[in-house]
């Protein structure tokens, strides 16, 4: 092999990947050894025999060198994957070249146990790994090639090594066998096999500058290669996550103890390359075992993410129609419970709040997969309910085409190795309804609670945090399910600031959950770490409560709680109504003009090394001190200011009855703001009430009950024309 060559093509590569949109991110590469190593891994794309030695490369600073698919070594391809390092599977000299570069540490390999792509990610078959054919029907075996060719490396250090002291001539013998010029160039580190996975994410296919190029240079274009440029061509254009994953070595040196193997490492007798020697069904049996490990470690290394989910809950639910709201309910589940007590590998996408899954599905994580779905025909959706086709999961579409026609499919395969997710998969598929609303709504609870207390732990301030009973958030339990009612808190406040109204409320019979947003009740400093969709995912768990409570969810909110209740509001359309009493969307108080040239001298000041000098906070002079903090963050402030300008922009969103509540002499929100906010809502069913008060907080102290009575009779038109609806 030429090293300048590899080095060259190398350079192409990273220009190609330059060139491309893929983003790459490798996990646990430090579990290298420094060699020599085989590295076995899923064979999905032909972008892993192109780009994985280069990237190999880059961490372990050696040549990589990778056993290739014959049928690529035509055309203008053939000499640029040579260049690369890649062996045809069916050159005469592979074997011996392979262990040549081992035993002198020349370089790694890459070799893909399946021995082909396996475009089905079909590897799993009633509890054993399997690869199915691309000419018929049909499960085979994994090939056993790198765990015998590691086995056969090892076997010849060590014996080329036992027996350089003790029979020179021989072991002289078996280095010109492998055209090894000096017993020194063997190496003394033990051969290691390295399982790696590689996951895709999202796997897309369609037409793209690769297929139309390709197109008009090549005559005469199978529909194989069509399919991969069209598969692959759309994951490096339009950007796709590739996750490579590195698994813990196998040491082979673990395997020669055997007695009958030893015997066969010390013998003076000659063997040749091909001869079989007496230890080979020893050798045999444990190449099987490698490979019965290692394709367990690659395939348990998959990176988890939301395509799994859909795919594999939309597959092992029994029932051809389900609700869409109850997919996702699953898939919620599959995303929070189950992932957070295993040891899975999960996609970064995964990793944040999922409670987007319940709402608006903003990420579009539910809308991509179904639209996918109902493209390839796997579903139809009317109405949300979601009718499947359970045949589509079992038909065969021709092997080179799978990915194309029934992508759906594949990714439900690649699940199926998992063994720390595969069972809960079942069970959630298998769970009723109630019990999925029911899981999600406790879950929620007492994420909420946890939340707090954690959160009040790390950030109490002895002397200016409050009581717990102050911020913890509480749901008041009604006479009858029907209706819900959601109340948020404002800035700088907490749940105890809505508890009078949330008793009134539910003295008139409705169930009541007040949230906790995110930073509050604690301390300012907690406050000062928090942005403002921290506390647009408070409010839309506390949604996700009472939704799975409760037919129908009205939201309401003081001050910001206002703000981020018209927001949920125009973001969920399930929400039956919404009231928002003093809408934040202008300050009377014109601090928050102020708040980026704070910034900006704050980092003055820190580079400086004046950092004495920098002004974080400013002094609160609440209505309530004993809900309040009694220092603002400015950096609070600032979210607060990005949380009004949005909600402003999507008021015309608001398509619900709303109510709209300001006190007339308000200090701190002005009223002319609120009127805008009214007059911005799109909905036909609105209504504007001013009350004769001269401060903010109208939900506590004298006169407030006019506020609720205003607040019950809104809830109950409400209700009558929801009733009326349906």
């Amino acid at each position: 092999m030429n090293r300048f060559a590899f080095l060259t093509s190398t350079y192409a590569l990273k220009k190609m990947y330059d060139f491309s949109k893929a983003k790459i991110i490798i996990s646990d590469s430090d579990k290298i050894p420094s060699g020599p190593n085989i590295f076995v891994i899923n064979h999905f794309t032909r972008i892993e025999t192109l780009f994985l030695p280069f990237h190999l490369n880059k961490i372990t600073s050696k040549p990589v060198w990778a056993l290739a698919d014959s049928s690529l070594f035509t055309g203008p391809l053939e000499g640029f994957l040579r260049q690369a390092g890649a062996v045809s599977t069916k050159s005469p000299d592979r074997d011996l070249l392979i262990i040549k570069s081992l035993l002198i540490d020349e370089a790694d390999w890459i070799i893909f146990p399946e021995g082909k792509m396996v475009k089905d990610k079909k590897v799993f078959h009633e509890g054993e790994y399997v690869v199915s054919s691309e000419h018929g029907p049909g499960l085979g075996k994994p090939h056993t090639g790198a765990a015998n060719l590691a086995l056969r490396t090892e076997f010849y250090r060590q014996r080329i090594k036992k027996l350089s002291s003790i029979n020179n001539n021989e072991a002289v013998s078996i280095i010109k066998r492998f055209n090894i010029d000096s017993l020194n160039r063997i190496s003394d580190k033990n051969v290691n096999i390295i399982p790696v996975n590689i996951t895709y994410y999202p796997i897309r296919a369609k037409e793209n500058a690769f297929n139309l190029i390709s197109e008009k240079l090549m005559d005469g274009i199978t529909e194989r290669v069509r399919e991969e440029i069209m598969t692959e061509g759309t994951m490096l254009l339009s950007g796709v996550d590739i996750d490579i994953r590195f698994g813990d070595p196998i040491n082979i040196d673990i395997f020669m103890n055997h007695p009958h193997i030893q015997k066969d490492i010390n013998s003076n007798t000659s063997f040749e390359f091909d001869d079989i020697i007496p230890s080979i069904e020893v050798l045999k049996k444990a190449a099987e075992d490698i490979m019965t490990r290692y394709m367990s470690d690659i395939y348990n290394m998959t990176t988890l993410n939301h395509d799994h989910l859909f795919s594999s809950l939309l597959k092992m639910i029994p029932a051809e129609s389900i609700e869409a709201v109850d997919l996702k309910n699953r898939v919620y589940l599959a995303a929070t419970l189950d992932i957070d007590k295993e040891n899975l590998h999960i996609h970064s996408s995964l990793q944040e709040n999922q409670i987007h899954l319940l709402t608006d599905d903003r990420y579009g994580k539910f809308s991509d997969f179904i639209k996918l779905a109902q493209e390839k025909g796997i579903i139809k959706i009317d109405d949300g309910i979601i009718k499947k086709d359970n045949s589509a999961f079992l038909s065969k579409p021709a092997f080179h085409q799978i990915r194309f026609e029934n992508p759906v499919s594949v990714m439900a395969n690649e699940v199926e190795p998992i063994d720390s997710i595969r069972p809960h998969l079942y069970r959630l598929a298998l769970d009723t309804k109630f019990n999925i609303k029911r899981r999600i709504a406790f879950h929620l609870l007492s994420k909420g609670i946890e939340s707090f207390d954690l959160d009040y732990e790390e950030f109490y301030i002895s002397g200016e945090s409050k009581n717990k009973d102050v911020g913890r958030p509480f749901l008041l339990e009604g006479d009858k399910r029907d209706t819900g009612i959601l109340i948020i808190h404002g800035y700088m406040a907490a749940p105890l600031e809505v508890r009078a109204l949330s008793d009134y409320l539910n003295k008139e019979g409705y169930w009541v959950y007040a949230p906790r947003l995110k930073g509050h009740g604690t301390s300012p400093l907690d406050l000062s770490t928090r942005k403002y969709i921290d506390w647009i995912e408070s409010v839309e768990e506390g949604y996700a409560i009472l939704k799975n409570f409760c037919s129908n969810v009205i939201i309401g909110g003081f001050s910001t709680g206002a703000g981020l209740a018209l927001y949920l509001a125009a973001k969920i359309p399930e929400v039956t109504g919404v009231f928002a009493i003093s809408p934040p969307l202008r300050l009377q108080d014109f601090m928050a003009k102020f708040v980026p040239a704070l910034g900006a001298w704050n980092r003055i000041m820190e580079s400086a090394g004046f950092e004495g000098r920098k002004k974080n906070y400013f002094q609160n002079n609440p209505e309530n001190p004993h809900i309040n903090y009694l220092r603002n963050p400015a950096l609070g402030i600032l979210e607060l200011e990005k949380l009004m300008n949005e909600v402003k922009d999507i008021l015309p969103e608001v398509l619900i009855p709303t109510l709209i509540i300001q006190g007339h002499r308000d200090p701190v929100v002005n009223s002319k703001g609120s009127l805008n906010a009214y007059e911005l809502i799109g909905s036909e069913d609105k209504e504007f009430s001013m009350y004769n008060f001269n401060r903010h907080g109208i939900i506590n102290g004298e006169g407030s009950e006019i506020i609720f009575e205003a607040l019950v009779r809104f809830i109950k038109r409400t209700e009558k024309k929801t009733a009326a609806s349906k």
